[in-house]
């Protein structure tokens, strides 16, 4: 353990010198997999916090027991889950099940589609290129402000009266 390679200068010393230089970058990702095969992620959006697996399948998307469609009623909602496949070009090759927690359905739909992207990156490193591009790997951070005192919402005071 004495021996341990802590840095990039120190990895290119040993490799021998100037002329043979080391990045991180040369390495290529590895698939990230459990032993079914499955890989994992977490997703998020203002409160709401989805735990996603995505194994190969025929695309069906389950979602705290529930179909997509039971759980996402709204075609919108549906529309935002399909969304990393369709860039990712790999429509209805994916089984997905998450469990969802916290937020309204919105929210929800923005944490599972977070985690779908992160996990379909996870399972295929090629994936990531389109996705990042697309933004979808990227935390929305935006969340709701909290209400102060002396204000009658987050912002919003109380009507002023002259008399």
């Amino acid at each position: 353990m004495a021996d341990q390679i802590n840095s990039l200068e120190e990895l290119n010393a040993v490799a021998g010198g100037d002329e043979a230089v080391v990045t991180f970058e040369d390495a290529p990702r590895e698939p990230v997999r459990d032993e079914l095969g499955r890989s994992y992620a977490t997703g998020k959006r203002k409160d709401a916090v989805a735990r996603v697996w995505i194994k190969p399948g025929s695309g069906k998307v389950t979602v705290n027991g529930k179909e997509m469609d039971k759980y996402f009623a709204r075609p919108v909602l549906q529309m935002i889950l399909r969304q990393p496949f369709q860039v990712a070009g790999v429509d209805g090759e994916f089984d997905v099940y998450a469990t969802v927690k916290g937020g309204g359905l919105s929210g929800q739909a923005g944490a599972v589609k977070h985690g779908i992207s992160k996990a379909l990156q996870l399972y295929e490193p090629s994936l990531r290129g389109a996705l990042k591009a697309a933004g979808f790997l990227t935390r929305d951070s935006r969340v709701v402000e909290r209400k102060k005192f002396g204000r009658r919402k987050a912002r919003r005071s109380f009507q002023f009266s002259k008399r």
